[in-house]
């Protein structure tokens, strides 16, 4: 119910634009709109209405607040509202779900000198974007290429005192030093903005004559390389399907089916479908106007590009608002229009299968998520005869090295998914020096259960290995307190299962849902522990190796490591850097420094006792 302040507070509301922002009793912002008319339009939220969306049956339940911010225009309200759901992500608002980021080609026009190289985002800083691509491998392999072929830099900062590697290996012309102007090497970026705009540049002269050279000389295979090469320019400026003779277009395509939308953008660029991208929105209820329009807010609000001439579906109440907007951004007038036919119609049609191709197929990958999941969870609970749905189950490993270093593992799955959260890692204490699984079984099994009481208890206890693991661990799981969470155990060799009271075990097939999420947990669990084993073995490793360097002592082989954490950040360092870690002077650091660019005869000749 709507209490009697909110709704007179709602009567006193401007009739101006604006912005509307609904808070619950958290004061969490969980909705966010705009107004033409701010009185009428909460209004409309707070009077009773049987025909409302569910959605916002279920938003004014939790609503106990309104907020306005008064505007001048509606295009001013639009534009704020836009900037109030990127920046607070409220719980009811339309909210976008990118199913694929296609790559762009970024050139740093802006610079004196320009960077080519990929990026998956677009930014208003200057810079020249080509694309989307959609074959991202030919984008890799064309801007290898120009890397060959031009000498571009490729460093991000140019803040340096002498030429890299690059520059020696002739790849680079060095102008973080000066050793190029800016007029030659801008010369470089024409050619190259040339190339992506599918014009003929002297690159590709070059490589189809010493791709004709290479087969005259025999060279089929150098041949064959530059051919390829071609190949990948080729994609990159290949016309794919021809839609208009010139300018720059976005069609919208919209499906719908139950409670989920896809929203399809087809992207055309010069003439050319360059590429496509998808978003999934949980509608609850929305009609597809609605969801149309908030995807335009969205999407448009934080692209950098506004096409010539936008495409819809279907008519938008805010079509005339959209227009305004678009032209304002794009600094020239935009055209927002519904083909009825030819072939702009066409594309509307394309993207709209297209759509609807996606969103089945997301669908069919939720479903064999479910089944994947609950559905294992609720067939292992049948085959294995337990008293309830395994919800929450634990698994546990044991990783050491003839004894060293020994360390437990517990993963947890909660619905038949990772809960990473609830992940935990034990260093055991009991058996270090000396290999004893079950002694090691019986401390982890203590800490676990006897001491964490706050954790929440499984439903289903894992133990890796085969009848004896499960025979061993059953009296120490119970000692501890735990008699009513069933114990299994999941043996490697034919992926056994042996459970608690049965002498058999039970085979399951290798094709199911329920031995694979056994699987899935028991391998997790290996995994876990395994990392935590070798993390600890690389330090002491470490520490031996530093012991028997002169000069490096107990303090300093601690502030080393403590410094750079691993063994390569330390071999990448250079001497000065070396030299500013506590304790550290220069010959230590220089020694230190010399033992990393030994070879291995040498060093086993330092490190010999």
């Amino acid at each position: 119910m709507v209490s009697e302040e909110l709704l007179e507070k709602v009567s006193h509301l401007p009739t101006t634009p604006g912005v509307y922002l609904w808070h619950d009793k958290y004061n969490r912002i969980i909705y966010v709109g705009k107004a033409i008319n701010l009185r009428n339009r909460v209004r409309s939220y707070v009077r009773q209405d049987a025909n409302r969306a569910p959605k916002v049956t279920a938003m004014m339940r939790r609503a106990v607040d309104v907020e306005i911010i008064q505007t001048k225009t509606e295009m001013e309200a639009l534009i704020l509202e836009n900037t109030l759901i990127k920046e607070h992500h409220p719980k009811y608002n339309i909210m976008l779900r990118d199913d694929k980021t296609y790559p762009y080609i970024k050139v740093s026009v802006q610079e004196d000198f320009p960077r080519v190289y990929m990026t998956r985002r677009m930014e208003r800083d200057g810079a020249k974007y080509f694309g989307p691509f959609t074959d991202v491998t030919a984008v890799h392999q064309v801007l290898k290429l120009l890397y060959l072929y031009y000498p571009l830099r490729t460093c991000r900062s140019m803040k340096v005192d002498r030429p890299c590697l690059q520059y020696h290996m002739h790849y680079c012309e060095a102008p973080c030093v000066g050793l190029v102007k800016a007029e030659k090497y801008r010369t470089y970026i024409d050619e190259v903005m040339q190339l992506f705009e599918g014009k003929h540049t002297p690159l590709l002269d070059t490589i189809q004559k010493k791709m004709e050279d290479a087969a005259e000389q025999l060279e089929f295979e150098q041949a064959a390389r530059y051919r390829d090469q071609l190949t990948s320019i080729g994609k990159i400026q290949e016309k794919q399907r021809m839609v208009t003779q010139r300018g720059d277009l976005d069609v919208l395509g919209i499906a719908m089916e139950g409670n989920l939308a896809c929203v399809q953008l087809l992207f055309i660029r010069g003439g050319r479908l360059l590429g496509r991208e998808n978003y999934f929105v949980n509608t609850e209820g929305d009609e597809a106007e609605i969801i149309m329009t908030e995807f335009i807010k969205q999407y448009y609000g934080s692209t950098t590009f506004i096409p010539k001439e936008l495409l819809l579906p279907m008519e938008s109440s805010e079509q005339q608002l959209f227009t305004e907007w678009f032209t304002d951004m794009k600094g020239q007038n935009v055209d927002i229009s519904v083909p009825q036919r030819g072939y702009k119609k066409d594309m509307i049609n394309m993207a709209h299968e297209n759509a609807q191709t996606f969103l089945n197929e997301r669908r069919r990958q939720w479903q064999h998520e479910i089944d994947k999941t609950g559905g294992a969870v609720k067939r292992l609970a049948e085959v294995l005869d337990l008293p309830r749905l395994p919800e929450r189950m634990e698994c546990f490993d044991i990783s050491h090295t003839q004894g060293a270093e020994t360390v437990a593992s517990m993963v947890v799955f909660e619905g038949g998914k990772p809960a990473k959260k609830e992940y935990r890692r034990f260093k055991l204490k009991t058996t270090q020096g000396k290999p004893d699984d079950f002694k090691s079984m019986a401390e982890i099994m203590e800490r676990r259960y006897g001491n964490e009481t706050d954790w929440p208890m499984p439903d289903l206890i894992v133990i890796d290995g085969g009848k004896g693991q499960l025979n061993a661990a059953l009296p120490l799981i119970r000692q501890v307190g735990v008699v009513d969470v069933p114990v299994i155990s999941l043996a490697k060799r034919i992926e056994e299962v042996f459970v608690e009271g049965k002498s058999d075990s039970i085979i399951l097939s290798h094709h199911t849902p329920e031995l694979q999420l056994l699987q899935q947990i028991r391998d997790e669990a290996h995994r876990f522990a395994i990392t935590y084993h070798r993390k600890l073995r690389g330090k002491r490793n470490l520490e031996s190796i530093l012991d028997h360097i002169e000069g490096i002592g107990p303090k300093r082989r601690q502030a080393l490591w403590k410094e750079f954490g691993t063994l390569e950040k330390m071999k990448e360092a250079s001497v000065e850097e070396l030299e500013q870690v506590e304790s550290m002077n220069r010959k230590s650091a220089q020694t230190l420094y010399n033992f990393f660019r030994m070879s291995k005869a040498e060093k086993q000749e330092v490190l010999r006792p």
